[in-house]
């Protein structure tokens, strides 16, 4: 039981730290998931094709075994015994995503597909009726094939397209639904799958697409967040941002300290500050990187799209709170000449010229990509508070991957502890405005490359 594993955590960090480490009353638990790692049902009663759909089934040697999410946890058909383990455990919140195409088929509003309504609105209901709160995220990487060979994220019309959607998911559920998050880990969507084409769609090309994407998911961001501010909020409350993906950076040595924040502000602040900042935009340290990054390699203007004032404008201050996965910590260094810098931000970014450094007292899940560092989240957490002051901070997820179904799971409840101990630190030290946590994941899932490795 959540609250009874909060009050033994409390009295170990007490007597550890000898000061009160009490979580505060309006701190809240919770579990995570999304669309198509755990629904299955990917072609059931309507419901349109998404990229992962299309990836899983035309790319079968990309994916470990050959998986897919074609019945993952098969969700969509036991969506009630998803309540009742949260039920269970005893949850405040559990936090799911909307499968566009599910909903959209086309992923145009052209087309609005019932069953995909009731999926969610029964879901939705049974949790509330459960006493737990429904997270919603709206994006979480199940874009609708059409849109994508329309280009996508790289398109610009997207943000429309992102917006409409939106606007038809509100209407469906912002009566009931009180915390929203628009994009779920967007420098997944736009750095992982355009500088490696590894992930759905398939769609490699490092020069441009990274970048374009960038800007065109932080606007369809703030689209989607001034759509529900004024047309739905006055009407039904609610509180709306984003889950970045953070990835702590430390310098390898003291003479990588600017190059650590730089990289901080490459991972982080690309997808943060537009919205959390007082001036909005670019960061102004990755402008002037790219500047002269694309002007040395024959470029006439910067690879990085620059935003209008206007646009700059419509994203300040989307975000009622700061939503933030954090699972790694990495140290940064310059790279040696003729290095390979791999791919950012699994091994380094040729932009930065830089290399990415598995810290040396790290220890390891299953997944060799992550090594764990407790203290990293407390660490970005001062760093985000630094750069754009006292906001509050929803840990949306945070876990251990592990391959085995031992149900002695020491080392998850390890795990668990050490990053709820830096998260108390964090509020009751720091002076950081830390809300709620959400474990990664409520059940088993379709863990994308790794399928059910």
């Amino acid at each position: 039981m959540v609250s009874f594993q909060a009050v033994v955590l409390c009295a170990l960090f007490t007597r550890t730290w000898g000061i009160d480490l009490t979580f505060p009353r309006n701190f809240k638990f919770g579990a995570a998931s999304a669309a198509y790692q755990v629904e299955g049902g990917w072609n059931a009663d309507g419901k349109g094709e998404s990229i992962w759909d299309r990836y899983v089934h035309e790319h079968p040697e990309v994916i470990k075994g050959g998986a897919t999410g074609d019945v993952a946890a098969d969700s969509y058909h036991r969506w009630r015994d998803d309540v009742r383990a949260a039920t269970k455990l005893k949850l405040q919140f559990y936090r799911i995503s909307i499968n566009w195409p599910r909903i959209l088929p086309s992923g145009f509003t052209n087309e609005i597909n019932q069953a995909g309504v009731k999926y969610y609105s029964d879901l939705i209901d049974s949790l509330l009726e459960a006493g737990i709160e429904p997270i919603v995220t709206l994006y979480h990487w199940e874009l609708p094939v059409k849109i994508q060979d329309l280009g996508g994220w790289a398109n610009p019309l997207i943000v429309k397209w992102f917006g409409d959607y939106s606007r038809v998911i509100f209407s469906l559920y912002a009566n009931r639904v009180k915390t929203w998050l628009t994009m779920n880990e967007p420098v997944a969507v736009c750095d992982y799958v355009y500088n490696s084409g590894l992930y759905a769609p398939g769609v490699k090309e490092p020069f441009f697409g990274p970048y374009l994407c960038n800007k065109h998911l932080m606007l369809a961001h703030a689209k989607a967040y001034r759509i529900f501010d004024e047309e739905f909020r006055p009407k039904y409350t609610g509180k709306i941002s984003l889950a970045n993906n953070v990835l702590w950076i430390e310098p390898l040595t003291a003479n990588d300290t600017e190059l650590a924040q730089l990289g901080r502000e490459h991972q982080t602040g690309r997808y943060s500050h537009q919205v959390f900042s007082t001036e909005g935009g670019w960061p102004p340290s990755v402008e002037k990187v790219m500047l002269e990054y694309s002007l040395k390699h024959g470029f006439k203007e910067s690879r990085l799209p620059p935003f209008t004032k206007e646009e700059i404008e419509f994203m300040k201050g989307t975000a009622d709170f700061y939503g933030m996965n954090y699972y790694t910590t990495n140290l940064i260094r310059r790279a040696k000449p003729g290095e390979d810098y791999g791919v950012w931000f699994f091994t380094g970014s040729p932009e930065l010229d830089a290399i990415l450094e598995y810290p040396l007292d790290a220890y390891y899940g299953e997944s060799p990509l992550l090594p764990i560092v407790p203290k990293g989240l407390r660490k970005e957490l001062a760093w985000l508070k630094e750069q754009y002051g006292d906001i509050d901070f929803l840990i949306t997820e945070n876990g251990l991957s592990t391959s085995s179904y031992n149900l002695a799971d020491y080392d998850r409840v390890k795990y668990m502890k050490e990053h709820l101990e830096q998260i108390l630190l964090s509020i009751k030290v720091d002076n950081v405005s830390v809300i709620g946590y959400g474990a990664w994941s409520l059940i088993d899932n379709f863990e994308w490359l790794g399928g059910y490795g």
